[in-house]
């Protein structure tokens, strides 16, 4: 089986899941977080060497202030979490996103994650927090502008990757598969320049119920797609 270099996931149903079980959403987040855990460590396991998920919009803030607020709180613990599990793993983290907006333990926290594992030579394991992709290329046309006013780049100069340097995934493949979770279909701001020969597939499971063979659904069903660059066909000898 072929399997992908770079798998993308977002993160959906952890409230569902919460409802479906007569519990309230932070417990499903709680429980979901867990699971990235897990899917990181079977995701390695099975040859994949990098893994992004969606953690934290820019459009999450809208959410109810106890939610926002439990979940600011779950991602302080995660980081310590997170810094154990790296260690044991040896696992590269990165967190893409403008961490700007948040609060300043949690930002110390991301750059003393990120400094402690930027040797590591396991699954380069990125984390989108406060991330949205219309965000992102917004900040890299800023700063690619001020470059430009600078002296630093030529607009002539500008071409596809150039431009990609300003990315917050710059030096990160683009994801060659797409998992979103809980049977919706869309990509809600995430990765837009990166997904654009990207394979996608929707799991009916909400987050917390998606397992290592629901991991291996998806990369099959990757497998039974002839890839091209600029477009796909379905395989029907398969």
């Amino acid at each position: 089986m072929n399997i992908p270099q770079h798998v993308a996931i977002i993160l959906d149903g952890n409230g569902r899941w919460a409802k479906s079980k007569g519990m309230p959403r932070n417990y499903g987040h709680v429980q979901g977080s867990k699971n990235v855990e897990r899917i990181c460590e079977e995701a390695w396991r099975m040859g994949i060497k990098y893994l992004t998920v969606y953690a934290f919009s820019t459009e999450n803030w809208n959410r109810p202030a106890d939610e926002v607020n439990a979940l600011m709180k779950l991602l302080r613990n995660y980081m310590k979490t997170c810094l154990a599990t790296a260690a044991k793993n040896d696992m590269k983290v990165r967190v893409i996103g403008d961490i700007t907006r948040l609060d300043g333990d949690i930002r110390k926290r991301i750059l003393e994650l990120e400094e402690a594992t930027k040797n590591n030579e396991g699954l380069n394991f990125q984390i989108a927090i406060n991330y949205g992709s219309r965000d992102e290329l917004m900040r890299a046309v800023r700063r690619l502008a001020a470059d430009c006013k600078e002296g630093k780049v030529r607009p002539e100069e500008i071409g596809e990757e150039l431009f990609e340097d300003y990315l917050d995934t710059r030096r990160i493949p683009d994801p060659d598969l797409l998992i979103r979770t809980s049977g919706e279909q869309r990509l809600s701001n995430f990765l837009l320049w990166q997904l654009a020969y990207t394979e996608f597939y929707f799991a009916d499971v909400h987050w917390p119920d998606f397992t290592k063979e629901e991991l291996i659904k998806a990369i099959e069903a990757y497998n039974a797609r002839d890839r091209r660059f600029g477009g796909v066909k379905e395989v029907t000898d398969v």
